[in-house]
Parts: C-alpha cells; sequence; structure tokens
C-alpha cells in the first residue's frame, strides 16, 4: 500500500511530499527524481498530507553509500562549476549573473541557472561549458522570484522566505493588496529579498477585501449615535471607524465607533481613492509590470515624485 511520504531535499529547505510503498522511516536518507534529475533528499515526515507534492514525481530507493559519496562530489563538482561559468561568462562578456549550478546524483548532467533582465545568446558558452566540465549541460533562466527561492534568506518578519519553505505556485501581488490593507506604498517597505512585492500580501487580501467592502469610505458621511460625522480613519482589522463631528462652537470632536453601531448609505467602497486613481498607481508600482529592481534609489525617486504630484493635482482640483 503506498504512503505519503515527507522528503527534504539536502540542497533546500522545502519539504516535498511522494506516494511510495517503500519501507522508510524519519531520517533515512532516499534518492528521488527532481526536476533536474535524481537528488538526494532525508525523510522528515511520514503519512502526512501537509507538505508540498511532488507533482508525479517517485522515490526511487533508499540512499546507498555509493549514493552518499556522489552527493559529495555533486556539492563539490557544483561549485567548480559556478567558478569555471562565471570565469566564461566574463570572458564572453555575457549579461547574466549565475546564480547556481547543480549535478544529477548520477554526475550525468549539470543543470546551471542564471538570472538576466535580457535574453542572452548562450551558445558559444555551452560550446565552452561542454569542453571544460565534459558533462551534459543545461542552461536554465530564472526571474527574480524564482531566484530567492533557490537561494532562500530572511524575511522583513525575521523568518524564512515563504518562496524557500513552503510556498509552491508564485500567487499574483498588486499594489492595490498593499493599499487595500492600509500599508505604506514605499517600495522599500513592502518589498521582500527579492525586490518585488512580498508573497504574503496576498495571504490576508480576502479578509481586507470583505471587510473594506463593508466599510464606509473617508470623507464621506455616517450617521451615529452622536449624531452626523464624517469619516476620517478605519481600522479593518478591529472593523472600528473614526468619525469626525463639528461642534456648535466650531472645535472638532473625534470618537471612534463599531463598524454595526454606525449607519451610512454606500457600504460597496473597497478602496479610499477613486478607481482611476487607484489603477494609475497600481499600473506605476504594479510588480509584474516593473522591470526596474524596487531597491533602486533612482527608481524609488521617481515613482514617489509621481505620486506627490499626483495628490498635489488632486488637492489643486478640489480647491478650484
Amino acid at each position: 500500500m503506498q504512503k505519503r511520504i515527507g522528503v527534504k531535499l539536502c540542497k533546500t529547505e522545502r519539504v516535498y511530499s511522494y506516494l511510495s510503498n517503500i519501507n522508510v522511516k524519519i531520517g533515512d536518507f532516499v534518492v528521488v527524481e527532481t526536476q533536474v534529475g535524481e537528488g538526494l533528499g532525508q525523510v522528515i515526515f511520514v503519512g502526512s498530507d501537509e507538505i508540498r507534492d511532488a507533482e508525479g514525481k517517485r522515490i526511487i530507493r533508499i540512499a546507498n553509500v555509493v549514493d552518499e559519496k556522489n552527493h559529495e562530489k555533486v556539492i563539490e563538482l557544483s561549485k567548480k562549476a559556478i567558478e569555471t561559468t562565471k570565469k566564461l561568462v566574463s570572458k564572453l562578456n555575457l549579461d547574466m549573473n549565475i546564480v547556481d549550478a547543480e549535478y544529477t546524483l548520477d554526475l550525468s548532467k549539470v543543470t546551471i541557472e542564471f538570472i538576466s533582465e535580457n535574453r542572452v545568446d548562450f551558445r558559444e558558452l555551452i560550446k565552452e561549458l561542454v569542453v571544460a566540465l565534459k558533462t551534459r549541460i543545461e542552461l536554465r533562466q530564472i526571474t527574480a522570484r524564482e531566484q530567492a527561492q533557490l537561494v532562500g534568506g530572511i524575511g522583513p518578519c525575521g523568518r524564512m522566505c515563504c518562496c524557500a519553505t513552503f510556498l509552491k505556485d508564485f500567487e499574483k501581488v498588486s499594489m492595490k493588496m498593499a493599499k487595500v490593507q492600509g500599508l505604506a506604498l514605499n517600495p522599500s517597505k513592502i518589498s521582500g529579498t527579492c525586490g518585488r512585492l512580498m508573497c504574503c500580501l496576498e495571504y490576508e487580501n480576502p479578509y481586507y477585501l470583505e471587510v473594506a467592502s463593508k466599510m464606509p469610505k473617508i470623507n464621506s458621511e455616517v450617521t451615529t449615535s452622536d449624531g452626523l460625522g464624517v469619516v476620517v480613519y478605519q481600522d479593518l482589522l478591529k472593523q472600528i471607524v473614526s468619525v469626525k463631528f463639528t461642534l456648535k462652537d466650531g472645535s472638532v470632536n473625534i470618537k471612534d465607533f463599531k463598524l454595526t453601531d454606525i449607519k451610512f448609505e454606500n457600504k460597496n467602497n473597497i478602496l479610499r481613492e477613486d478607481d482611476e486613481f487607484n489603477k494609475n498607481l497600481e499600473n506605476e508600482k504594479n510588480n509584474d509590470d516593473i522591470t526596474h529592481d524596487l531597491s533602486n534609489k533612482n527608481f524609488n525617486n521617481m515613482v514617489e515624485n509621481k505620486f506627490n504630484k499626483k495628490i498635489k493635482n488632486r488637492v489643486k482640483d478640489k480647491n478650484s
């Protein structure tokens, strides 16, 4: 009978789920199928369904002494492959940054992963690599997010990057998610180690969308037990609205109310600004459309200046 076995590949922190009838126990080393070929992994769980699926891959066998020795060779040869490739890239003056190299366990093929903003003609590089490494070569261009997933690192939260531990796919993340959640629209504050918008912005977005659709719009009038007032702040987590009242003597009083304690007409305002403004802002800052590095200071200043200019124009239009 087949059972689900969790295996952590020796090179990464991710745990993959395999269906197998091989009798293994926690701590055993096994040879498994990976995206690049055979690889060595360690059994972490047995019989758990709550781990990443290996997408049709299988456990080949329990690792033996030869497999463990080959794995040591793989680590050593992979480092040499990276150094050799970097030297050849520099020699051929190619616009590519070598991220990683990985041999299969049987040493029959090496997969070299690189990152580049443009398409690269690496035919000459392939020829020289075959001569230098004397094995089959596969060059694979990856994205900035895939690089972070491969290399790993510590996120702004202090934990290991989600993509390097448990994320299976990269969901689409946009500036609208950050805006709905009331986060600062500063790229450096909402970007991950890859320089793109943090994947975790998508985790709680459905809740924020649901609650925001029930909240009154900022600067809109609401009816409370204290009379008519204007909304100046929303707390989506606590579902509390801050309402400003103008007293008879001209002074201003601000008071917090629960969402259930106020009445207002339009309950379908998801964003605090008009849709056209949000759309323009999202197009400027949307992670999927930006080819610049969000950590680049010049780019940050450019986006911030455009944003401030739009705000000034909106204020000017309202005053006029």
